[in-house]
Protein backbone atom coordinates (compact mmCIF):
# COMPACT_ATOMS: atom_id res chain seq x y z
CA UNK A 1 0.00 0.00 0.00
CA UNK A 2 1.31 3.44 -0.57
CA UNK A 3 1.02 6.11 1.60
CA UNK A 4 -1.79 8.43 0.66
CA UNK A 5 -5.04 10.73 1.43
CA UNK A 6 -6.80 11.42 -1.41
CA UNK A 7 -10.86 11.36 -2.15
CA UNK A 8 -11.53 8.10 -3.95
CA UNK A 9 -9.26 5.82 -5.74
CA UNK A 10 -11.77 5.26 -8.19
CA UNK A 11 -10.64 8.61 -10.12
CA UNK A 12 -7.09 6.86 -10.64
CA UNK A 13 -8.12 5.78 -14.60
CA UNK A 14 -9.48 9.07 -15.21
CA UNK A 15 -6.74 10.97 -13.68
CA UNK A 16 -3.85 8.93 -15.73
CA UNK A 17 -5.88 10.16 -18.91
CA UNK A 18 -5.26 13.69 -18.28
CA UNK A 19 -1.97 13.63 -17.10
CA UNK A 20 -0.74 12.33 -20.66
CA UNK A 21 -3.13 15.02 -21.96
CA UNK A 22 -1.48 17.63 -20.82
CA UNK A 23 2.11 15.66 -21.20
CA UNK A 24 1.29 16.55 -24.87
CA UNK A 25 2.01 20.09 -24.36
CA UNK A 26 5.51 19.59 -22.40
CA UNK A 27 8.02 18.87 -24.59
CA UNK A 28 10.75 20.03 -22.51
CA UNK A 29 9.69 17.78 -19.44
CA UNK A 30 9.03 14.87 -22.08
CA UNK A 31 12.74 15.68 -23.12
CA UNK A 32 14.27 15.65 -19.26
CA UNK A 33 11.96 12.26 -18.20
CA UNK A 34 13.90 10.32 -21.01
CA UNK A 35 17.18 11.98 -19.73
CA UNK A 36 16.64 11.59 -16.12
CA UNK A 37 15.43 7.83 -16.68
CA UNK A 38 18.89 7.24 -18.39
CA UNK A 39 21.43 9.06 -16.03
CA UNK A 40 19.39 9.22 -12.33
CA UNK A 41 20.41 12.52 -11.19
CA UNK A 42 18.26 11.95 -7.86
CA UNK A 43 18.93 8.51 -7.43
CA UNK A 44 18.17 7.78 -3.69
CA UNK A 45 17.22 11.47 -3.12
CA UNK A 46 14.08 11.78 -0.59
CA UNK A 47 12.37 14.81 -1.65
CA UNK A 48 8.85 16.65 -0.28
CA UNK A 49 6.70 18.16 -2.75
CA UNK A 50 4.16 21.08 -1.66
CA UNK A 51 2.39 21.84 -4.66
CA UNK A 52 -0.73 22.80 -6.48
CA UNK A 53 -1.78 18.67 -6.84
CA UNK A 54 -2.57 19.04 -10.94
CA UNK A 55 -2.14 17.60 -14.12
CA UNK A 56 1.48 19.71 -14.38
CA UNK A 57 2.39 18.58 -11.20
CA UNK A 58 2.14 15.07 -11.94
CA UNK A 59 4.31 15.19 -15.11
CA UNK A 60 6.72 17.07 -13.17
CA UNK A 61 6.58 14.10 -10.41
CA UNK A 62 6.92 11.59 -13.04
CA UNK A 63 10.38 13.13 -13.67
CA UNK A 64 11.40 13.39 -10.43
CA UNK A 65 10.73 9.89 -9.87
CA UNK A 66 11.47 8.57 -13.03
CA UNK A 67 15.31 10.24 -12.17
CA UNK A 68 15.25 8.49 -9.19
CA UNK A 69 14.06 10.67 -6.21
CA UNK A 70 12.27 8.92 -3.42
CA UNK A 71 9.06 11.81 -3.35
CA UNK A 72 5.93 12.31 -1.41
CA UNK A 73 3.46 14.59 -2.44
CA UNK A 74 1.25 17.38 -0.52
CA UNK A 75 -1.28 20.40 -1.55
CA UNK A 76 -0.16 23.65 -1.37
CA UNK A 77 -3.67 24.80 -1.49
CA UNK A 78 -6.99 23.49 -0.56
CA UNK A 79 -8.69 23.89 -3.25
CA UNK A 80 -6.04 23.21 -5.89
CA UNK A 81 -6.40 19.90 -5.63
CA UNK A 82 -7.37 17.66 -8.70
CA UNK A 83 -8.93 14.53 -7.41
CA UNK A 84 -8.75 12.36 -10.24
CA UNK A 85 -4.86 13.54 -10.77
CA UNK A 86 -4.34 12.71 -6.68
CA UNK A 87 -5.47 9.08 -7.06
CA UNK A 88 -3.40 8.59 -10.25
CA UNK A 89 -0.85 9.44 -8.77
CA UNK A 90 -0.81 7.08 -6.01
CA UNK A 91 -2.71 4.21 -7.68
CA UNK A 92 -0.27 4.44 -11.07
CA UNK A 93 3.02 6.02 -10.74
CA UNK A 94 3.18 4.98 -6.96
CA UNK A 95 3.70 8.09 -5.32
CA UNK A 96 2.60 8.95 -1.92
CA UNK A 97 0.19 11.50 -2.79
CA UNK A 98 -1.69 13.77 0.33
CA UNK A 99 -4.38 16.27 -1.01
CA UNK A 100 -8.04 16.45 -1.46
CA UNK A 101 -9.71 19.33 -2.74
CA UNK A 102 -12.01 21.04 -0.10
CA UNK A 103 -9.70 20.17 2.90
CA UNK A 104 -10.28 21.82 5.99
CA UNK A 105 -7.10 24.04 7.42
CA UNK A 106 -6.25 20.85 10.01
CA UNK A 107 -6.20 18.11 7.50
CA UNK A 108 -3.92 20.43 5.32
CA UNK A 109 -1.71 20.92 7.93
CA UNK A 110 -2.08 17.22 8.47
CA UNK A 111 -0.87 16.79 5.02
CA UNK A 112 1.92 19.16 4.89
CA UNK A 113 3.57 17.42 7.95
CA UNK A 114 3.24 13.53 6.83
CA UNK A 115 5.54 15.12 3.66
CA UNK A 116 7.76 16.02 6.28
CA UNK A 117 7.63 12.59 8.03
CA UNK A 118 9.18 12.08 4.88
CA UNK A 119 12.41 13.34 6.33
CA UNK A 120 13.14 15.35 3.33
CA UNK A 121 16.81 16.15 1.60
CA UNK A 122 15.11 18.18 -0.80
CA UNK A 123 12.17 20.56 -0.89
CA UNK A 124 9.89 21.73 -3.85
CA UNK A 125 7.48 24.43 -2.38
CA UNK A 126 4.50 26.69 -3.84
CA UNK A 127 4.15 29.15 -1.28
CA UNK A 128 6.73 28.42 1.20
CA UNK A 129 4.27 26.36 3.40
CA UNK A 130 6.57 23.43 3.94
CA UNK A 131 10.00 25.61 4.75
CA UNK A 132 8.13 27.52 7.20
CA UNK A 133 6.34 24.22 8.97
CA UNK A 134 9.54 22.57 9.40
CA UNK A 135 11.69 25.82 10.37
CA UNK A 136 8.25 26.66 12.85
CA UNK A 137 7.60 23.15 14.40
CA UNK A 138 10.11 21.06 13.18
CA UNK A 139 13.74 22.49 13.11
CA UNK A 140 15.54 19.17 13.89
CA UNK A 141 14.50 18.01 10.42
CA UNK A 142 16.65 20.75 9.03
CA UNK A 143 19.81 18.82 9.78
CA UNK A 144 18.91 16.59 6.23
CA UNK A 145 18.40 19.36 4.18
CA UNK A 146 20.49 20.42 1.39
CA UNK A 147 17.98 23.22 0.34
CA UNK A 148 14.79 23.72 -1.21
CA UNK A 149 13.22 25.23 -4.54
CA UNK A 150 10.21 27.98 -4.01
CA UNK A 151 7.63 28.12 -7.55
CA UNK A 152 5.68 32.16 -6.31
CA UNK A 153 6.25 35.22 -5.69
CA UNK A 154 4.46 34.67 -2.52
CA UNK A 155 6.80 32.24 -1.57
CA UNK A 156 9.71 34.22 -2.46
CA UNK A 157 8.67 37.10 -0.33
CA UNK A 158 8.29 35.06 2.94
CA UNK A 159 11.72 32.99 2.33
CA UNK A 160 13.69 36.39 1.84
CA UNK A 161 12.10 37.80 5.13
CA UNK A 162 13.08 34.91 6.77
CA UNK A 163 16.58 34.87 5.35
CA UNK A 164 16.73 38.89 6.43
CA UNK A 165 15.54 37.95 9.83
CA UNK A 166 18.66 35.35 10.40
CA UNK A 167 15.16 32.60 10.37
CA UNK A 168 16.48 30.48 7.42
CA UNK A 169 18.45 27.39 7.83
CA UNK A 170 19.03 26.27 4.18
CA UNK A 171 19.55 27.75 0.90
CA UNK A 172 16.56 27.99 -1.26
CA UNK A 173 16.63 28.62 -5.18
CA UNK A 174 13.86 31.08 -6.49
CA UNK A 175 12.49 29.66 -9.28
CA UNK A 176 9.56 31.94 -9.43
CA UNK A 177 12.18 34.55 -10.69
CA UNK A 178 13.63 32.55 -13.54
CA UNK A 179 13.25 34.54 -16.80
CA UNK A 180 11.94 31.48 -18.28
CA UNK A 181 9.55 30.83 -15.23
CA UNK A 182 7.85 34.72 -14.72
CA UNK A 183 8.07 35.59 -17.92
CA UNK A 184 5.67 32.99 -19.42
CA UNK A 185 4.16 31.11 -16.41
CA UNK A 186 2.86 33.97 -14.65
CA UNK A 187 2.42 36.49 -17.33
CA UNK A 188 0.76 34.53 -20.03
CA UNK A 189 -0.30 31.09 -17.84
CA UNK A 190 -1.71 33.25 -15.17
CA UNK A 191 -3.37 35.98 -17.55
CA UNK A 192 -5.21 32.77 -19.24
CA UNK A 193 -5.93 30.24 -15.95
CA UNK A 194 -7.64 33.40 -13.81
CA UNK A 195 -9.61 34.94 -17.24
CA UNK A 196 -10.69 30.75 -17.20
CA UNK A 197 -11.61 30.81 -13.50
CA UNK A 198 -13.78 33.65 -13.35
CA UNK A 199 -15.31 32.56 -17.03
CA UNK A 200 -15.94 29.30 -15.57
CA UNK A 201 -17.53 30.41 -11.94
CA UNK A 202 -19.77 33.14 -13.43
CA UNK A 203 -20.32 32.44 -16.84
CA UNK A 204 -20.64 36.61 -17.25
CA UNK A 205 -19.62 38.26 -20.48
CA UNK A 206 -16.59 40.20 -20.15
CA UNK A 207 -16.72 42.70 -23.08
CA UNK A 208 -17.79 46.00 -21.73
CA UNK A 209 -17.20 45.42 -18.46
CA UNK A 210 -15.16 47.31 -16.23
CA UNK A 211 -12.24 45.07 -14.76
CA UNK A 212 -9.61 46.14 -11.99
CA UNK A 213 -6.58 44.34 -11.77
CA UNK A 214 -5.34 45.40 -8.47
CA UNK A 215 -0.94 44.50 -9.02
CA UNK A 216 0.86 45.01 -12.11
CA UNK A 217 3.30 42.93 -11.96
CA UNK A 218 3.80 39.66 -14.30
CA UNK A 219 0.87 37.75 -13.01
CA UNK A 220 -0.77 41.57 -13.36
CA UNK A 221 0.17 42.45 -16.75
CA UNK A 222 -0.97 38.59 -18.11
CA UNK A 223 -4.28 39.55 -16.71
CA UNK A 224 -4.56 43.09 -17.90
CA UNK A 225 -3.64 41.75 -21.28
CA UNK A 226 -6.28 39.12 -21.47
CA UNK A 227 -9.04 40.87 -19.80
CA UNK A 228 -8.46 43.77 -22.43
CA UNK A 229 -8.43 40.78 -24.93
CA UNK A 230 -11.98 40.04 -24.03
CA UNK A 231 -12.95 43.46 -24.95
CA UNK A 232 -13.40 44.87 -20.49
CA UNK A 233 -12.77 48.05 -20.42
CA UNK A 234 -9.76 47.28 -17.73
CA UNK A 235 -8.34 49.57 -14.69
CA UNK A 236 -5.32 48.91 -12.90
CA UNK A 237 -4.26 50.18 -9.24
CA UNK A 238 -0.64 49.82 -7.78
CA UNK A 239 1.23 50.94 -5.00
CA UNK A 240 4.48 51.08 -7.53
CA UNK A 241 5.29 54.60 -9.15
CA UNK A 242 7.13 52.83 -11.99
CA UNK A 243 4.68 50.00 -12.18
CA UNK A 244 1.56 52.24 -12.61
CA UNK A 245 3.31 54.33 -15.03
CA UNK A 246 4.35 51.43 -17.19
CA UNK A 247 0.11 50.50 -16.82
CA UNK A 248 -0.42 54.11 -18.00
CA UNK A 249 1.72 53.27 -20.93
CA UNK A 250 0.20 50.45 -21.90
CA UNK A 251 -3.07 52.24 -22.28
CA UNK A 252 -5.14 50.95 -18.79
CA UNK A 253 -6.28 53.63 -16.67
CA UNK A 254 -5.02 53.83 -12.95
CA UNK A 255 -6.24 55.41 -10.31
CA UNK A 256 -6.57 54.54 -6.65
CA UNK A 257 -8.85 51.07 -5.64
CA UNK A 258 -10.96 53.02 -3.56
CA UNK A 259 -11.75 55.07 -7.16
CA UNK A 260 -11.94 51.78 -8.70
CA UNK A 261 -14.02 50.19 -6.12
CA UNK A 262 -17.18 52.46 -6.96
CA UNK A 263 -17.15 51.32 -10.80
CA UNK A 264 -15.99 48.01 -11.73
CA UNK A 265 -17.64 45.07 -12.19
CA UNK A 266 -14.58 42.56 -11.60
CA UNK A 267 -11.91 43.25 -9.10
CA UNK A 268 -9.31 40.77 -9.38
CA UNK A 269 -6.28 40.77 -6.64
CA UNK A 270 -2.89 39.79 -7.70
CA UNK A 271 -0.24 41.14 -5.58
CA UNK A 272 0.88 38.75 -2.76
CA UNK A 273 -0.06 41.26 0.15
CA UNK A 274 -2.56 41.16 2.74
CA UNK A 275 -5.94 43.32 3.12
CA UNK A 276 -5.69 44.77 -1.00
CA UNK A 277 -9.29 45.27 -0.63
CA UNK A 278 -10.66 46.14 2.73
CA UNK A 279 -13.09 47.47 4.39
CA UNK A 280 -13.08 50.68 2.97
CA UNK A 281 -13.71 49.39 -0.56
CA UNK A 282 -16.50 47.16 0.00
CA UNK A 283 -18.14 50.30 1.51
CA UNK A 284 -18.32 51.94 -1.58
CA UNK A 285 -18.24 48.76 -3.89
CA UNK A 286 -20.54 49.13 -6.99
CA UNK A 287 -23.93 46.76 -6.65
CA UNK A 288 -22.99 43.41 -7.99
CA UNK A 289 -19.44 43.82 -8.27
CA UNK A 290 -17.73 40.16 -8.64
CA UNK A 291 -14.23 39.53 -6.19
CA UNK A 292 -12.08 37.43 -7.34
CA UNK A 293 -7.83 36.84 -6.16
CA UNK A 294 -5.12 35.31 -8.09
CA UNK A 295 -2.76 35.83 -5.84
CA UNK A 296 -1.35 32.45 -3.85
CA UNK A 297 -3.23 33.37 -0.49
CA UNK A 298 -6.90 34.03 0.59
CA UNK A 299 -5.49 37.01 2.68
CA UNK A 300 -5.73 39.69 -0.37
CA UNK A 301 -9.11 40.20 -0.07
CA UNK A 302 -10.44 40.88 4.00
CA UNK A 303 -12.91 37.92 3.79
CA UNK A 304 -13.54 38.56 7.76
CA UNK A 305 -14.19 42.42 7.39
CA UNK A 306 -16.60 41.70 4.32
CA UNK A 307 -18.49 38.75 6.20
CA UNK A 308 -18.74 41.16 9.74
CA UNK A 309 -20.45 43.59 7.37
CA UNK A 310 -22.88 41.26 5.59
CA UNK A 311 -26.65 40.96 6.53
CA UNK A 312 -26.52 37.82 4.36
CA UNK A 313 -24.83 35.52 2.61
CA UNK A 314 -26.22 32.87 -0.42
CA UNK A 315 -24.62 30.45 -3.03
CA UNK A 316 -26.13 31.43 -6.43
CA UNK A 317 -23.47 29.41 -8.45
CA UNK A 318 -20.76 26.55 -7.46
CA UNK A 319 -17.32 28.80 -6.59
CA UNK A 320 -19.48 32.41 -6.05
CA UNK A 321 -21.03 33.38 -2.70
CA UNK A 322 -23.25 36.44 -2.57
CA UNK A 323 -23.07 38.40 0.46
CA UNK A 324 -25.85 40.82 1.07
CA UNK A 325 -25.21 44.52 2.56
CA UNK A 326 -27.25 46.76 4.69
CA UNK A 327 -27.92 49.29 2.46
CA UNK A 328 -29.35 46.47 -0.55
CA UNK A 329 -26.10 46.02 -2.47
CA UNK A 330 -24.48 42.86 -3.10
CA UNK A 331 -20.95 41.86 -2.92
CA UNK A 332 -19.97 38.65 -5.05
CA UNK A 333 -17.15 36.38 -3.94
CA UNK A 334 -15.54 34.35 -6.15
CA UNK A 335 -13.62 30.82 -4.70
CA UNK A 336 -13.80 31.26 -1.20
CA UNK A 337 -10.75 34.45 -1.89
CA UNK A 338 -8.41 31.67 -2.79
CA UNK A 339 -6.59 31.20 -6.30
CA UNK A 340 -9.50 31.53 -8.92
CA UNK A 341 -7.72 29.64 -11.58
CA UNK A 342 -6.88 26.81 -9.49
CA UNK A 343 -10.43 26.33 -7.47
CA UNK A 344 -12.96 27.54 -10.06
CA UNK A 345 -10.46 26.15 -13.70
CA UNK A 346 -7.70 23.70 -14.02
CA UNK A 347 -4.72 26.26 -13.21
CA UNK A 348 -1.82 27.22 -16.02
CA UNK A 349 -2.24 25.55 -19.68
CA UNK A 350 0.22 22.92 -19.70
CA UNK A 351 2.90 24.86 -22.27
CA UNK A 352 3.87 27.44 -20.04
CA UNK A 353 4.12 25.06 -16.90
CA UNK A 354 6.65 22.73 -19.25
CA UNK A 355 9.49 25.25 -18.45
CA UNK A 356 8.17 26.44 -15.07
CA UNK A 357 8.93 22.44 -13.79
CA UNK A 358 11.97 22.09 -15.75
CA UNK A 359 13.19 24.66 -13.92
CA UNK A 360 12.13 22.83 -10.91
CA UNK A 361 13.66 19.54 -11.76
CA UNK A 362 17.28 20.86 -12.78
CA UNK A 363 16.96 23.12 -9.98
CA UNK A 364 16.90 20.01 -7.97
CA UNK A 365 19.69 18.32 -9.67
CA UNK A 366 21.75 21.13 -9.55
CA UNK A 367 21.13 21.66 -5.27
CA UNK A 368 22.01 17.93 -4.84
CA UNK A 369 25.07 18.09 -6.70
CA UNK A 370 26.36 21.27 -5.44
CA UNK A 371 29.73 20.83 -3.96
CA UNK A 372 29.97 22.74 -0.99
CA UNK A 373 27.57 24.07 1.95
CA UNK A 374 26.01 26.99 0.69
CA UNK A 375 24.80 30.47 2.46
CA UNK A 376 21.18 29.86 4.13
CA UNK A 377 19.93 32.63 1.58
CA UNK A 378 17.43 32.72 -1.63
CA UNK A 379 19.79 32.42 -4.50
CA UNK A 380 18.60 33.05 -8.26
CA UNK A 381 17.94 30.28 -10.86
CA UNK A 382 22.04 29.86 -12.32
CA UNK A 383 21.63 31.63 -15.65
CA UNK A 384 22.28 28.28 -17.67
CA UNK A 385 19.81 26.11 -16.31
CA UNK A 386 17.23 29.05 -17.50
CA UNK A 387 19.15 28.86 -21.13
CA UNK A 388 18.92 25.62 -21.61
CA UNK A 389 15.06 25.48 -21.00
CA UNK A 390 14.42 28.60 -23.31
CA UNK A 391 16.66 27.02 -26.08
CA UNK A 392 14.68 23.50 -25.56
CA UNK A 393 11.81 25.32 -25.52
CA UNK A 394 12.34 26.98 -29.01
CA UNK A 395 13.86 23.50 -30.22
CA UNK A 396 10.40 21.49 -29.71
CA UNK A 397 8.74 24.55 -30.81
CA UNK A 398 10.75 23.88 -34.20
CA UNK A 399 12.08 27.77 -33.89
CA UNK A 400 15.84 28.96 -35.12
CA UNK A 401 17.86 31.41 -33.62
CA UNK A 402 21.35 33.09 -34.52
CA UNK A 403 24.26 32.36 -33.00
CA UNK A 404 27.01 35.30 -32.12
CA UNK A 405 30.08 34.51 -34.47
CA UNK A 406 33.34 34.68 -32.47
CA UNK A 407 34.34 37.92 -33.73
CA UNK A 408 30.89 39.43 -31.87
CA UNK A 409 31.34 37.63 -29.06
CA UNK A 410 34.86 38.95 -28.43
CA UNK A 411 33.58 42.56 -29.16
CA UNK A 412 31.17 42.18 -26.55
CA UNK A 413 33.85 41.22 -24.01
CA UNK A 414 36.22 43.91 -24.94
CA UNK A 415 37.22 47.57 -24.73
CA UNK A 416 39.44 48.79 -27.32
CA UNK A 417 37.07 49.35 -30.24
CA UNK A 418 34.97 52.48 -30.21
CA UNK A 419 33.79 55.49 -32.63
Amino acid sequence: MIPSDIKDISLADQGQARIEWAFIEMPVMRILLERFSREKPLKGVRMSGCLHITTETANLARVLTAGGADLVLCASNPLSTQDDVAAALVAHYRIPTFAVKGESTDVYYRHLNAALDHRPQLTMDDGADLISEMHKHRPALVADLLGGTEETTTGVIRLRAMARDGALKVPIIAVNDALTKHLFDNRYGTGQSTLDGLIRATNILLAGKIFTVAGYGWCGRGIALRAKGHGANVIVTEVDPLRALEAMMEGYRVMPLEEAAAISDFIVTVTGDKNVVDQRHFGVMKDGCILANSGHFNVEINIPALEKMATGKKRPRPYVEEYSLPDGRSIRLLAEGRLVNLAAAEGHPSAVMDMSFANQALCAVYLRNQKKKRENRVYPVPKDIDQEIARTKLQAMGVRIDNLTEEQERYLTSWQEGT
